[in-house]
């Protein structure tokens, strides 16, 4: 049977699902991870309903970089799903102004992706390392690339200018914005939950270690909170979010601190982690007392409650706010505390329906109506991969 095999790969793990290429509905077979390459590797998997798959087979000393997790994912897909992989879809993270919509992969594709590492760079070169290895492995695999900037291309010229020169603009330097994959999953759901609503004015809240919101119009991207990286709008899990461009220069000219060492602080050592000194993990500051956890949260929730009323204005008003993603899907007290700063809005949400995570958890009679709806990207990117490379 032939299979269609999703890969999301960061810099030490490899995220994958395995599709019934087959199957109109695009049922799940397998999906798993495994974590900790290069260093101490861990691995696990599931079968289409769930059951742990023993993964003793995966992880372990043999998985140095990419390619080794990609020969272990391979082995196990087909020993235990039975599938024979007949194409591989990778998200993407940055398509920049020149892939606006999935693509066949090839050498000079990949090439021509590695421009945009400095803009993505915790996530396009290791999503570009897996498409390299799969490419050594299985040299006639046929490969899609499915972008997260791409959700935004839609937007108009005034959302994505920055006021720059216009030979920078012309350069590619603009607004491009992020978690595409996630919007689009989330756009096509929302009229089971919506009616015609869906097509109304609506802003999603992807809220999980990356964080950024999205206003749609006739479910289509409006505006975004990150604009040339990912690294603008939100607080995140390390990422720092939207700072005053003066603080970088700052950093460098007056604490002689280097781009690099700016890069890793923005990156890697800021956001929740930075603001609490404990965490990126935003299940262990809501369980924890300190006053610093407090502040990070307090800060998370202003960020997006502010960024929400611009998101409404650029709309013209709102008329349903979506959660998703893992705070977004699964934190309650952060959806209430957001939702209770945005009462000016006219949300209103019930309590009861927001413990049980929704999907509905507006209170009746709320001018707006509120969401939590789970974002798939794996079967977005499936949906791509089989439509442009066929069954």
């Amino acid at each position: 049977m032939s299979g269609l095999l999703v890969v999301n790969a960061g810099s030490s793990s490899v995220k994958f699902a395995v599709f019934d290429g087959r199957d109109q509905a695009q049922s799940r077979t397998m999906h798993g991870q495994i974590e900790g390459i290069g260093q101490r590797p861990q691995a696990v998997a599931f079968d289409g309903d769930g059951t742990p798959i023993d993964a003793d087979e995966l992880g372990g000393e043999r998985v140095a970089d990419h390619r080794d997790a990609l020969t272990q994912i391979l082995g196990i897909v087909e020993r235990h799903a039975e599938l024979d992989i007949r194409a591989a879809g990778h998200r993407v993270v940055h398509g920049g102004s020149a892939f606006t919509a999935p693509v066949r992969l090839d050498r000079d594709v990949v090439r021509r992706l590695h421009a945009y590492d400095p803009l993505a760079p915790l996530h396009q070169p290791h999503n570009l390392a897996a498409v390299e290895a799969l490419m050594s492995l299985r040299p006639d695999l046929p490969q899609v690339a499915c972008f997260d900037t791409a959700f935004h291309a839609c937007q108009s010229a005034v959302a994505q200018a920055f006021a720059l020169p216009r030979a920078l603009t012309a350069e590619g330097v603009r607004r491009y914005g992020f978690h595409g994959l996630s919007y689009e999953y989330v756009a096509g759901r929302m009229p089971e939950h919506l009616g015609t609503v869906a097509d109304g004015r609506v802003v999603v809240a992807h809220l999980g270690n990356g964080a950024s919101m999205c206003a749609m119009r006739s479910r289509a991207s409006v505006a975004s909170t990150m604009g040339f990286s990912a690294l603008d709008g939100l607080v995140m899990g390390t990422r720092c979010g939207n700072v005053d461009p003066a603080v970088p220069l700052y950093l460098m000219q007056h604490r002689g601190m280097t781009a690099d060492e700016v890069s890793d602080l923005f990156y890697r050592r800021s956001g929740l982690l930075g603001v609490s000194g404990i965490s990126s993990d935003m299940r262990v500051l809501l369980d924890s007392d300190t006053a610093e956890a407090g502040e990070a949260i307090e800060l998370f929730v202003y960020r997006v409650t502010r960024e929400l009323g611009s998101l409404a204005a650029a709309l013209g008003g709102l008329d349903a706010l979506v959660f998703t993603a893992g705070i977004g899907e699964h934190a309650a007290p952060i959806r209430q505390r957001i939702c209770a700063d945005a009462a000016w809005l006219g949300i209103e949400i019930d309590p009861t329906r927001n413990a049980s995570h929704g999907p509905r958890i507006d209170r009746p009679g709320s001018r707006v109506a509120v969401l939590v709806i789970p974002t798939d990207e794996e079967a977005t990117i499936a949906r791509h991969t089989r439509a442009l490379v066929g069954r």
